[in-house]
């Protein structure tokens, strides 16, 4: 069995963890298939959002598998080069919305933290278990959790193995969406749809900037030009935006 499915509809990549007995916890071939994964979106021009998900109604991702556990390879780090620990960070240009349930451990944690977008289920819990377990190795996913959580809050998950359920994860502003598991597939098409619904070059030059902006310094951030924004105004989709607004009708967007 695959350890990951990558199924494309439309517009849409849909990534599937796909070790549910495991847990969904990543291995060396797991993190392996993501990195092929994420190329793949990145490299075709027609996917303009990406979907991650895991299998089975135990857990999105129990975090790195300890019996067979990822390494990184080709420069890349953990979860396909998107969580940056342990080697370079990938950033996904396309917009990556995230859905989260049960267990979201560890580096599962850290993988979701890397979304744009997440919506947990009612029944999500996040934990850092390492603390308690008494293992640790990089364990890049604190330095996520302590940015985009209270400080109080990730250092209790931190020093302490305190789990976070997803009612506090969506008051702390960890997540977008917090939803019954059964309406779970609802939510995240409603968020594609809203992202479908905009200029995909648009999305992605935005993104980009808002990322690159948060190395440096607002006054830095504000100073810069970013490729992606530049390269726009050439594109056929500005055109069509042009066209669109003067003739009082909805975009028809080509990604192009």
């Amino acid at each position: 069995m695959a350890s990951i499915k990558l199924s494309v509809r439309g517009h849409v990549a849909e990534v599937l963890l796909n070790r549910p007995g495991a847990l969904n916890a990543i291995d060396d071939e797991m993190d392996r298939a993501l990195a092929a994964a994420w190329e793949r979106i990145d490299g075709d021009p027609d996917i303009w959002v990406a979907v991650l998900r895991g299998a089975g109604e135990r857990a999105f991702c129990a975090g790195g598998d300890i019996a067979v556990p990822p390494t990184g390879h080709d420069g890349l780090s953990f979860g396909g080069g998107l969580t940056g620990i342990g080697g370079r960070l990938r950033r996904l240009r396309k917009p990556l919305v995230c859905a989260v349930h049960g267990h979201v451990l560890g580096l599962g944690f850290e993988l979701a933290m890397c979304a744009d977008i997440i919506v947990a289920a009612d029944n999500t819990r996040f934990g850092l278990p390492e603390a308690r377990a008494g293992i640790i190795d990089h364990c890049g996913v604190v330095h996520r959790a302590v940015r985009q959580l209270p400080h109080h809050v990730a250092m209790a998950m931190i020093v302490a193995s305190e789990t976070l359920d997803a009612t506090r994860a969506g008051q702390y502003g960890l997540v977008n969406e917090v939803v019954p598991f059964e309406s779970l597939d609802t939510a995240v098409q409603a968020w594609i749809d809203k992202i479908l619904r905009c200029a995909p070059l648009v999305s992605q030059a935005a993104k980009q900037a808002t990322l690159d902006g948060l190395n440096t310094s607002l006054e830095g951030a504000l100073a810069a030009r970013y490729q992606l924004i530049d390269l726009y105004s050439r594109t056929q989709d500005c055109q069509e935006a042009m066209r669109a607004w003067k003739e009082r009708r909805t975009p028809e967007w080509k990604g192009r």
